[in-house]
């Protein structure tokens, strides 16, 4: 078990328990998943970009990504329905755990001029999303070894029915929110 699940089980969920006083263990919020999306939109010129963010993609979260499909052709971005643009990993359970550990403690703390990630940046629902300008901050990744720097983006899904119960997740589980 994952230092970040076991934190979950023994640390976070009584504390959000005793602060929010739910009527039942089902109601603590918790994590469903989080989805990592790398869009690249040179994909339309070189195929061969995918293949590069799918590389990186999976060296960071260690599990193959999905190609993602256009759903409808837009003439301006010369776009077909159909065309590869980009690339996406769903993690789940362990890996998740595993991926926001690393996450939080060794690829955040990376970026240049870091202050913490945006506090409000939360859907209404108990989700929360940011975007990193460079996937160089994670230590699998090699220098030499990158053809182009690819920005991601990163939602954390919880089980949260409001911002404020999640932000209080989020923060239990060592998110590097800036005051």
């Amino acid at each position: 078990m994952s230092r970040l699940k076991e934190l979950y089980t023994n640390e976070v969920a009584p504390a959000l328990m005793n602060k929010y006083s739910y009527k039942s263990v089902m109601q603590i919020p918790k994590f469903e998943k989080i989805v990592i999306n790398v869009a690249c939109g040179e994909a339309k010129e070189n195929t061969k970009v995918i293949d590069a963010a799918m590389a990186d993609l999976a060296a960071i979260t260690g599990q193959k990504p999905v190609v993602c499909k256009a759903r409808k052709s837009v003439a301006n971005f010369k776009l077909r329905k159909g065309m590869p643009i980009g690339v996406k990993v769903t993690l789940r359970g362990d890996r998740m755990y595993e991926f926001m550990d690393r996450l939080f403690n060794i690829a955040l703390p990376r970026v240049r001029d870091f202050r913490g990630i945006n506090p409000n940046s939360f859907d209404g629902r108990g989700n929360y999303s940011f975007g990193l300008k460079e996937q160089l901050i994670f230590p699998e990744i090699e220098y030499e070894k990158i053809d182009k720097i690819r920005g991601m983006d990163i939602m954390f899904v919880t089980t949260a029915t409001a911002d404020e119960e999640a932000k209080e997740l989020l923060t239990l589980m060592g998110a590097p929110f800036s005051k």
